[in-house]
């Protein structure tokens, strides 16, 4: 498998990997994380633009793609019942969503970008147990809850990639 950032062109075929991944969570008891057909188009042409979003392919296949970047994450600042491992600089992951085609895709995509960083974060919602297990296999540890600009809470993981 192989990791490059998505082209424009590639959009809807990008947004057929997240209709997917919203079905696979409804059906996996996670009906609620990405409800409202999130994320929408326009926040992922935004993410393409700033050069932010990526696919993972194999084969030519579209395994599954994900928003990568070093930036601070506003709702990270705050932690409520825990702390983040540390307070280094990191990167984050958001949005990432399996096309169901290639087995192993988001867990490639989770240690891929484990190797561009020291240290990594994101989170994911409660009900996301299929997402909780592969960040635990990844080495993530659970740090606390934080809150969404609209509100809603989600477990923040964090990992130290490199001392």
């Amino acid at each position: 498998m192989e990791i490059r950032k998505t082209r424009m062109e590639e959009l809807d075929k990008v947004m057929e990997v997240y209709a997917h991944a919203r079905k696979f969570m409804v059906e996996h008891n996670n009906p609620n994380q990405w409800k409202n057909n999130k994320p929408s188009r326009e926040q992922i042409e935004a993410d393409i633009l700033a050069g932010k979003h990526h696919i993972c392919e194999e084969e030519g296949q579209i395994a599954a793609v994900f928003y990568f970047a070093h930036e601070v994450d506003p709702t990270y600042v705050k932690i409520h019942d825990g702390e983040w491992l540390n307070d280094k600089e990191y990167a984050v992951v958001h949005r990432i969503a399996s096309s169901g085609l290639v087995k192993g895709a988001g867990l490639f995509c989770m240690n891929w970008a484990s190797t561009q960083c020291d240290n990594l974060k994101i989170d994911t919602h409660e009900d996301n147990y299929v997402m909780q297990n592969m960040l635990k296999k990844c080495g993530f540890a659970y740090c606390g809850t934080i809150y969404l600009e609209d509100g809603e809470p989600r477990l923040g993981f964090h990992k130290v990639c490199k001392e």
